[in-house]
Formats: structure tokens, C-alpha cells, sequence
């Protein structure tokens, strides 16, 4: 049964996709219009009822926490994300829980600022975007003590930790022109030349357009 990723052009799908190419696992996608307000028709929301993303079909099975679910499903194919002692999988969940809860947000927040609002016809909160680009700001400096010390965020392996972290930073150092957050940090810098030049990222991008260019 070939997996249904929903809403392939937003930085939240495209983190799933990215995994599914990861561990060489077939999928089709689905268009789903975010400023049309597709995620709020009825169809959708028996899929997702909270009408977000992303969101994939597994023929009867339905997810919206995806992305360890495959990692762990496929474990024995393609590349390993989970990392291969309990004490790399303990450093995957952490830098996961940290990209979660303070790097997300506030580049989650830029997103909606920078790029939707004026799709909406919102004017943009630079209050929001100052108080986000400071906490985005904090949240790399820890990122380039860390990046000091190893290539890859739970170490020296490619994981879901550094995965989840390149649609959303792809935003930040394109159509948001933000790329001096990354490239003033050498470390971090360093390490997104690297996740970011990935074959399965540029795969990603050819396979699914982004309305922000």
C-alpha cells in the first residue's frame, strides 16, 4: 500500500516526505491549499480534525505523528535516523524534544509573519518577528556550542534530529532572507551546508513545489 502524504508544498509535510525518502519508502502525495482553507472541509478534517498538517493515509491507518513511527517501522531500510545504542537514541529524542520546543516555535512563528501573512491580507507583527528572531537567535547559539563539539546534532550520524530541522530552515535562509542567523554561526553554518546539499532534500524540492519560491 503506497503512503499518502497530504499537503505536500509546506514545510511540515515536506519533513515526512524527507523521512519517507530517507528509508526508501513509496509514497504518493495529496494537494492540500492552506490559503484556500482546505484544510477545514469536511473531508479533511475526518483525516486531521484539528484541519492541520501534515497528516499521511497508510491505506485504513491514519497519523499525524509520523515521522518516528516510519523511522521505527523501517528501521532495517534505509538510513538508520534513530541512531544505533540506546545512548544515540536518548541524544535523538533530546535534540528532537529541543527542536520541538524552542527551535520550532519561534521559526514557526517567522513563517506565519514573513511568509503567509500578507496571503491572508494580515499585516505582519514586528512585534512577533523581533521577539522570535531573538529567541531563534538564543536557540542557535546553543545549537553552535553543540555543532562545536560534533557534525551532527545527536553526534557524529545523520538522524531525525537534524531531518526535522531543513524545511523549516530552508524557509529561514530563502524566501525569508534570514540567511545571516545561519551563517554568522561557523558551526551551524557548517551543518547546514551539509543536511541541507542531502540527496534526499533536493529530491524533496523537485518533487514538491513551495508557494513562497
Amino acid at each position: 500500500m503506497v503512503v499518502k502524504v497530504y499537503g505536500p508544498a509546506y514545510a511540515s509535510p515536506k519533513r515526512v516526505i524527507l523521512c519517507l525518502v530517507e528509508k526508501e519508502i513509496e509514497f504518493e502525495t495529496v494537494p492540500v491549499d492552506l490559503i484556500k482553507g482546505e484544510q477545514r472541509s469536511p473531508e479533511y478534517l475526518k483525516l486531521q480534525p484539528f484541519g492541520e498538517l501534515p497528516v499521511i493515509q497508510d491505506g485504513d491507518f491514519i497519523l499525524y505523528a509520523i515521522m518516528r513511527y516510519y523511522a521505527e517501522k523501517y528501521r532495517s531500510q534505509g538510513t538508520e535516523l534513530l541512531g544505533k545504542t540506546i545512548e544515540e537514541r536518548g541524544l535523538v529524542e533530546q535534540w528532537l524534544e529541543v527542536e520541538a520546543h524552542n527551535y520550532n516555535p519561534a521559526i514557526y512563528e517567522l513563517t506565519i509573519q514573513l511568509l503567509f501573512s500578507s496571503k491572508f491580507g494580515r499585516p505582519v507583527d514586528e512585534k512577533l518577528v523581533k521577539e522570535s528572531d531573538e529567541k531563534l537567535g538564543k536557540t542557535l547559539d546553543v545549537y553552535e556550542e553543540r555543532l562545536s563539539k560534533s557534525k551532527y546534532l545527536a553526534g557524529d550520524f545523520f538522524s531525525l534530529a537534524d531531518l526535522s530541522h531543513i524545511p523549516f530552515t530552508h524557509y529561514l535562509v530563502g524566501p525569508m532572507g534570514r540567511q545571516h542567523m545561519i551563517r554568522d554561526r561557523k558551526h551551524v553554518s557548517a551543518w547546514w551546508d551539509d543536511i541541507s546539499n542531502r540527496p534526499s532534500w533536493k529530491k524533496v524540492l523537485e518533487l514538491c513545489k513551495t508557494p513562497f519560491g
